[in-house]
């Protein structure tokens, strides 16, 4: 309910109402459930994956280093917006407090921005292992990987700090109904009763730099890894270096295509339908295929989970 401040004319919004999938209500017990399994996937999932990296001495490499940050952040990004959407799907009471929104809006875009982040530090580590192995050890220093992982994790946290900030110092005078399952920028942006121009330039830049610069640098280093691999002359070789990046090729494609869907476009041209759906499988479906396509076509991993859990040795 908005309250009224004290020296101004304007109105301060308390709480929001995620719209979530209330515009089919027929619809509500079959994606509380399918929503469940997705989350109970997800979580049990990630979390196999970092026991498994944490538990097998075989698996403290670089790779399986950040894999771990990714599973990590998958947790996260899963925990900050399914328990609310199942929550609202169940008791059909899907209100938001002002700080809950920022809180959630703040883990999204932190989650998000870091995960855009690692699957370019791995592809660059895809790239050393591939294209110049004989300089692995001295490229991927454990030092670098911390300092990578660091990097990602306190510099996405600071851009997600001035997105939030930035969002909370907008007034919402008017309807409160967000447009969404969760609170991010674009839904936001519309409710707002004050200038926006600070945001969208910023959401502008972060779009910029985490899904376009990022991007390029990815796909410079698939280009030569690909290339490095058509050059290798033996069936088998080609076999056994594409196999070692394949799995990251499957995420990221599946990541990316979803995450320009979701958010990398402007506010104006926003569509609830499809930033719902692009969201969906941004937050839900990919942290759920993602233990799933790393252990499935992963020969290491499959070989210390059944180390691990010894009925799935067979």
């Amino acid at each position: 309910m908005p309250g009224q401040l004290g020296k101004t004319n304007q109105t301060l919004m308390t709480e929001f109402v995620l719209q979530g999938f209330s515009e089919h209500p027929q619809l509500r017990l079959l994606l509380l459930g399918c929503f469940l399994l997705l989350y109970t996937m997800a979580f049990v999932g990630n979390a196999l994956i970092i026991t498994i990296i944490t538990c097998s001495s075989g698996l403290h490499s670089p790779m399986y280093f950040f894999l771990f940050n990714l599973a990590t952040m998958d947790i996260i990004c899963t925990s900050a917006v399914l328990p609310k959407m199942l929550a609202g799907l169940a008791w059909e009471d899907n209100t938001i407090s002002f700080q809950g929104c920022m809180t959630q809006l703040f883990f999204l875009i932190w989650c998000l921005s870091a995960e855009l982040l690692l699957l370019t530090v791995m592809a660059y580590d895809h790239y050393v292992a591939i294209c110049r192995p004989l300089h692995y050890g001295t490229l991927m220093s454990l030092r670098l990987c911390l300092v990578l992982a660091m990097g990602v994790w306190i510099g996405c946290a600071m851009n997600s700090s001035v997105h939030a900030i930035l969002m909370s110092k907008l007034s919402f005078c008017g309807p409160n109904v967000v447009a969404h399952f969760s609170c991010e920028i674009p839904p936001l942006l519309l409710l707002s009763c004050s200038p926006t121009y600070v945001n969208s330039i910023m959401t502008l830049l972060a779009d910029a730099f985490y899904g376009g610069i990022n991007f390029l640098l990815t796909l410079v280093s698939y280009g030569f890894i690909i290339a490095s691999i058509l050059h290798i002359r033996s069936a088998e070789g080609k076999r056994r270096a594409f196999s070692t990046c394949s799995s990251q090729l499957i995420v990221v494609s599946i990541y990316y295509s979803t995450v320009f869907g979701a958010y990398i476009s402007p506010a104006s041209s926003y569509s609830p339908e499809r930033s719902k759906l692009a969201s969906v499988l941004t937050t839900a479906l990919s942290p759920t295929l993602n233990p799933l396509i790393y252990t499935l076509r992963n020969k290491e991993v499959k070989a210390a989970l059944g180390k691990l859990l010894p009925f799935c040795r067979r």
